[in-house]
């Protein structure tokens, strides 16, 4: 059993006067790597990942084709950030383009209005294969922005990420 429950309360049919868990918001999270945290970020995109299938044709079987996993494969994490003194990012990647590999493990963490943790996703073995520095515009008197592109070889969350986060919701219905 992977932990996936059907019942009419999960799908829609909410008992009433309790509402349906309201999502998490997207805007208040952090980033660390190899256990310091390296920055402000304003966005992680990323966070994904597919299984890979193959087809398999069985003969005599005209109706479908059978689709077997092969394998799973992360996304890149791009991370992105106003650009300050900090130039621990420009270094690690600088060093990986002269051939100084150095990968790193680290962790996306979505936090509260307390900033405290509210579940988080782990990666492993990352890897810096392109930065982007800022773009500069002499009429522009906004912040400049760099971003890093990670490749990872996979994203883990794990359990007490998830129990964590379920009993947040719990506690979020019982406010109601």
């Amino acid at each position: 059993m992977i932990g996936l429950s059907w019942a009419p309360a999960v799908i829609g049919n909410w008992v009433p006067g309790v509402r349906p868990l309201d999502p998490f918001p997207g805007f208040n999270f952090a980033v660390e790597i190899e256990g310091l945290m390296v920055g402000g970020f304003t966005s992680v995109d990323g966070l994904g990942g597919e299984i890979r299938t193959t087809e398999y044709r069985e003969g005599g079987v005209n109706g479908y084709v059978h689709r077997l996993p092969d394998c799973a494969t992360s996304t890149n994490l791009v991370l992105k950030h106003g650009l300050t003194a900090n130039s621990s990012l420009w270094n690690w990647y600088d060093n990986a383009a002269r051939g100084v590999i150095q990968r790193c493990n680290g962790t996306i963490m979505m936090l509260d209005r307390r900033q405290i943790p509210l579940m988080w996703w782990n990666f492993r073995n990352a890897l810096p294969v392109r930065w982007t520095g800022p773009a500069l515009d002499a009429s522009s008197d906004g912040i400049i922005f760099e971003s890093i592109e990670l490749a990872h070889e996979g994203l883990s969350k794990p359990l007490a990420s998830q129990a964590l986060a379920a009993a947040h919701g719990l506690a979020q219905m019982a406010r109601v």
